[in-house]
């Protein structure tokens, strides 16, 4: 990361001609050999280079774990906060400067635990923010205790008998507290990552994009059905916006409601055709709620893709527009103190 005097030294770059290189730092990058961050870093770096933004507008933001040691491995500004608290000083961020490109490196102990007041409400303001969330369901910077998203039964140093509590899903979450972009993606697919990244970033508002990494240390393989390229199409359904929500080796298995439930049924036996499939709308808020909830029922597929893109007023446009509507240029700042209920005792 470069010094203040460095900054001042900075020559405005030109946004057509980065690469990914331009995006690496000269820090030896320290994840553990095999973890699933390494890909996603990759994707993100290329992902910038082909975002048309000069690298001194593109900031990142990190909490605590091991998904917020991405500022020393960036070539461009970033700030490594503290735990839990990335999202209120990205938004500061974004207020203070409208013109930033700001992506938030959090992890889900750093989003849903501590910070995940902080979560809800930067996914109902809809602020301008592009936050990815490394999920591994493990606390893995600390050495491996449960985090919201752990299944029962998980045994960890801090479940010594096993977990208890249900986990967070953290689409739901996410679609229930109003963001208007949400998406899942898997460390292990990198072309495709890239391009949520790159929709993330194309959204006018908060894009929250969940991002399935494995611990090799502490939870190895806790989700290698949904992301191993040999299991996961029986496992997973990527949502395509306008086709029918269909999945399997052979595409030989779609997607029904049932009554008000999603069912999985056979698109080989004569029963069902391909017309009685549901048809994914990533601008139907309920469906996605209705999406994103299959992840708690083990005998559906696990949705990746876009569940949700809404294009509704951002926080920054609610926010000019009422500054334009009340902002006086004449008003001192002894006027704005003493606003109306002030008076004078003599």
């Amino acid at each position: 990361m470069a010094t203040f005097e460095e900054i001042l030294k900075l020559t405005p770059t030109e946004a057509d001609n980065l690469t990914a290189k331009d995006f690496k730092s000269e820090a030896e990058v320290r994840w553990c050999p095999g973890c699933g961050n390494y890909g996603i870093i990759a994707s993100l770096q290329r992902t910038l280079a082909e975002i048309g933004v000069p690298k001194e507008k593109i900031v990142i933001i990190s909490g605590i774990g091991c998904s917020s040691r991405f500022p020393y491995y960036m070539n461009n500004f970033a700030y490594h906060t503290i735990h839990g608290r990335a999202l209120p000083i990205a938004t500061g961020m974004k207020l203070a400067n409208p013109n930033l490109s700001i992506w938030v490196m959090t992890g889900d102990g750093d989003c849903l635990s501590i910070g995940g007041n902080h979560f809800i409400h930067a996914c109902r303001r809809n602020m301008n923010l592009n936050v990815l969330m490394f999920n591994n369901e493990i606390y893995s910077l600390t050495k491996g205790q449960q985090s919201p998203t752990s299944r029962v039964g998980l045994k960890t140093k801090s479940s010594p008998f096993g977990v208890i509590d249900d986990p967070f899903e953290p689409a739901t979450l996410a679609t229930g507290a109003g963001a208007t972009f949400v998406a899942r993606g898997t460390a292990a697919d990198p072309a495709s990552l890239k391009e949520l990244m790159l929709a993330s970033h194309n959204h006018p508002g908060m894009s929250y994009l969940e991002i399935y990494t494995n611990c090799v240390i502490f939870n190895d393989g806790a989700l290698k059905d949904f992301s191993d390229k040999e299991i996961r199409k029986e496992t997973t359904v990527w949502l395509e916006d306008g086709k029918p929500i269909v999945f399997g080796k052979d595409r030989d298995k779609g997607i029904i409601m049932d009554g008000a439930r999603p069912k999985v049924v056979n698109l080989t036996n004569g029963t069902y055709s391909l017309n009685d499939v549901l048809v994914h709308n990533k601008r139907d808020s309920y469906m996605a709620f209705l999406l994103s909830n299959m992840s708690y029922d083990p005998t559906m597929p696990r949705p990746m893709g876009i569940f949700l893109d809404l294009e509704i007023d951002t926080y920054l446009q609610r926010a000019e527009a009422q500054l334009a509507k009340y902002y006086n240029p004449d008003a001192s700042l002894q006027t704005l103190l003493e606003g109306t209920e002030s008076w004078t005792i003599e």
